[in-house]
C-alpha cells in the first residue's frame, strides 16, 4: 500500500503543483494503511497460541485503531490514498507500464473492496447496532457459518498485503542499506500472512468444536448483539452503495482521462527525427515519451527522471518556441557542458513542431530503461578503492609455459579474491596481474575504509601462504604492492553484453592506482591516503608520511607509507 513514485513518463506537467508533495502524501497514507493491515495479520497470527490470545490482542488492536485519533488517521489515509491513486490514473499519458507497476495498480484498486466490507460489517455495525465483533464471533462466522466469506476476505487481505509489500520494496530499493536487510524483510513479508492464515485456521478448528454445544452458541450470539435481518440488509445496502460509488469514481476517472486525451489530440505537435521519422503526439508529451510512443530507440539509462544526460537531444526549432528549461534540467546540462541548443528529451515538452537529433546512441533499449536499477544506471557514491599489483610478474612468467602462467595467475586471483570477499569488498577488475576492488558500497565509507585495510592484510597473508605452497616453483616469494584511496566515484554496471560488470570511475579511482605505483618508489607493501587512515580510525603516528603530487591531479595528497601491512593495528569494529 505504500506509494511508489510515478515513472517520469507519467509525471504531470510543470503546471501540476508540488508533485514531490503528492508522492509523499501517497507514501505516508500508504504506510498508515500498511501498518493497519500488518497489525491485523499479527492479531490473526496469535491464533497459533490460542483463541484467548487473539481476543487479548484484539483489545490492543481496537485501542489503537478504534479511537477518534486512530479512526481519523485510518480513514483519512484511506480516502487520501484512494484519491491520489485515481488522480495518478487520470494523469497517466499511456497505460503501458512494467509488470510490477501493473500489479501494484490492479491490487490497489481491489483493496477498497476489502476495507469497505470490513468497515461496514464491523465498525459501522458496532457504531449503529452495538455489534460486539469479537474474534470468537468473527471466526465462527468465517469458518463455520459462511466459509465462502472467509475465503473471500482472506484472499483480499492478502491482496492488500501484497500491494503494500510491492510498494515498500520499490520505495526502499534504492537505499544503500536495503540490500543488507532485504532477505530478512522478504522472509517477514512471506511468513506474516502465512502465520496469520494458520492462526485463523487453528482458531477456526477450536471454535468448530465449541460450536457443537448449542448453549455455548446461543450465549455467543446473545453476547455479540448481532444485527437482525433488517439490520444486515441495511448494512449490505450501505456496502453495495459504497462499492457502486467507488466503481463510478473509477469510471469517471477513466472517462475524464479519455476526454483529456481527446482534447489534447486536437492540439498535437509533430516531432521530426533523423531518417525522416515523424511522430505526432499531444502537447504535454515529452520528447522521450514521443520516442517511446513511436517505438524509437532512445537512450535513457535513468528511466527519464532527469538524473542523467543520456537522453539529450539537439533541438532545431524556431527561436522562442521552446519552453524554458527547469532548474534541474539546466543543472544537468551545465554539468556535461551542453551547447545552447541541447535539451534533455525527458524534460522537454514541446508546444510547437520541432526537429530533434538524439546525441547519445541508444545502447539501452527503451523497454529496459524503465526497469534499470540505480547501479545499472550509475550513481555517485563515496567509496574506498583498492589497487594491487603483483611485483616482478614479468620476470616470473617469461621462462614459463603459457599453461603454467595461467595456472599461477588463477591461483593468485583466487587467493586475493577470497581475501577481498572475506573483508566485505567487491572484486571488479582483474587486469593482467593487477586487481581493483571497491569497499563501502553498502556499509558506508568509514566501515569501507576499515574493510579495505583488512583486505590488504588478508591479501598479503594469502601471498605468504601461496608462496609457501609454490616455493619449489618460485625463485623469490610473491609480493604485492597495494594502493588505497577514498572519495567520490561514479559506480555502476558498465561494459557490453556478457562483459558488463560493476565498476567505478573518477579521480578517486585514478588516484588509488597512482598510490599503488608509489609502493615501488617507496619499497613498501602499502601506500594509502591519509584520508583513508582517518576514516578507518587507524593510528599511523609511527609510520612514514609524505605529500606527493600524482599525475592528472593538481593538488598534492597526503599519504601514509606502510612497509609491512601487518604493522597496522586495526580497530576490532572493522572486522
Amino acid at each position: 500500500m505504500a506509494a511508489v513514485p510515478m515513472p517520469a513518463a507519467d509525471k504531470p506537467s510543470a503546471s501540476w503543483p508540488g508533485p514531490a508533495r503528492v508522492r509523499r502524501a501517497r507514501l505516508y497514507s500508504g504506510l498508515v494503511l500498511f501498518v493497519f493491515v500488518a497489525t491485523h495479520l499479527l492479531n490473526h497470527a496469535l491464533g497459533l497460541i490460542s483463541l484467548q490470545a487473539m481476543e487479548a490482542g484484539r483489545w490492543l488492536f481496537i485501542a489503537v485503531w478504534r479511537n477518534p485519533v486512530g479512526s481519523t488517521l485510518l480513514f483519512g489515509a484511506l480516502l487520501l490514498h484512494l484519491s491520489l491513486a485515481l488522480w495518478s490514473i487520470y494523469l497517466r499519458r499511456h497505460l503501458r507500464m512494467p509488470i510490477w507497476q501493473a500489479m501494484q495498480l490492479v491490487l490497489g484498486l481491489l483493496i477498497p473492496t476489502v476495507l469497505v466490507h470490513h468497515a461496514v460489517f464491523t465498525r459501522a455495525a458496532w457504531s449503529v447496532y452495538g455489534y460486539q465483533d469479537s474474534y470468537t464471533m468473527v471466526v465462527l462466522l468465517f469458518w463455520q457459518l459462511r466459509p465462502d466469506l472467509g475465503l473471500w476476505q482472506s484472499a483480499l487481505v492478502l491482496v492488500a498485503w501484497a500491494h503494500g509489500c510491492i510498494g515498500i520494496h520499490y520505495w526502499l530499493r534504492l537505499r544503500p542499506w536495503y540490500r543488507l536487510v532485504a532477505m530478512e524483510l522478504y522472509t517477514v513479508a512471506i511468513m506474516l500472512p502465512v502465520m496469520a492464515l494458520l492462526g485463523f485456521a487453528q482458531a477456526g478448528r477450536y471454535v468448530s468444536v465449541l460450536a457443537q454445544d448449542p448453549q455455548w452458541l446461543r450465549d455467543l450470539l446473545a453476547d455479540a448483539q448481532a444485527p437482525d435481518a433488517a439490520g444486515l440488509a441495511t448494512l449490505t445496502a450501505w456496502r453495495d452503495g459504497i462499492w457502486m460509488a467507488l466503481a463510478a469514481l473509477l469510471l469517471l476517472t477513466l472517462l475524464a482521462r479519455a476526454l483529456r486525451q481527446w482534447r489534447e489530440s486536437a492540439r498535437s505537435v509533430r516531432i521530426h527525427y533523423p531518417n525522416a521519422q515523424v511522430v505526432t503526439v499531444p502537447r504535454g508529451f515529452t520528447v522521450l515519451e514521443a520516442s517511446h510512443q513511436a517505438g524509437i530507440a532512445h537512450a535513457s539509462v535513468c528511466g527519464g527522471r532527469g538524473r542523467c544526460s543520456t537522453c539529450r537531444v539537439r533541438v532545431h526549432a524556431p527561436d522562442g518556441s521552446l519552453p524554458a528549461a527547469s532548474e534541474a534540467e539546466t543543472r544537468v546540462l551545465a554539468r556535461v557542458g551542453a551547447g545552447p541548443h541541447v535539451r534533455l528529451a525527458c524534460q522537454l515538452r514541446p508546444t510547437h513542431d520541432l526537429r530533434v537529433t538524439p546525441l547519445i546512441p541508444p545502447s539501452v533499449p527503451p523497454a529496459m530503461s524503465w526497469s534499470q536499477g540505480h547501479l545499472m544506471a550509475g550513481e555517485e557514491r563515496e567509496l574506498c578503492v583498492l589497487f594491487a599489483d603483483l611485483r616482478g610478474f614479468t620476470r616470473l612468467s617469461e621462462h614459463r609455459l603459457p599453461y603454467d602462467v595461467v595456472f599461477l595467475l588463477n591461483r593468485y586471483f583466487e587467493a586475493v579474491g577470497d581475501a577481498i570477499d572475506g573483508a566485505g569488498g567487491v572484486t571488479n577488475q582483474f587486469t593482467g596481474d593487477g586487481v581493483m576492488a571497491l569497499f563501502g558500497l553498502e556499509v558506508g565509507i568509514e566501515h569501507g575504509a576499515r574493510q579495505a585495510l583488512l583486505a590488504a592484510q588478508a591479501m598479503q597473508a594469502a601471498m605468504e601462504r601461496l608462496s609457501a605452497d609454490l616455493h619449489e616453483e618460485l625463485a623469490v616469494p610473491l609480493r604485492l604492492g597495494i594502493g588505497i584511496h577514498s572519495g567520490p566515484t561514479v559506480v555502476g554496471h558498465m561494459g557490453r553484453g556478457v562483459a558488463t560488470y560493476l565498476t567505478a570511475v573518477g579521480d578517486t579511482v585514478n588516484t588509488a592506482s597512482r598510490l599503488q605505483d608509489q609502493t615501488k618508489e617507496h619499497a613498501c607493501e602499502l601506500v594509502m591516503s591519509a584520508r583513508v587512515a582517518r576514516q578507518a580510525r587507524v593510528d599511523v603516528s609511527g609510520l612514514r608520511h609524505a605529500a606527493i603530487t600524482v599525475r592528472n591531479r593538481a593538488e598534492s595528497i597526503d599519504i601514509v607509507i606502510v612497509s609491512e601491512v601487518r604493522e597496522l593495528a586495526l580497530p576490532v569494529s572493522g572486522a
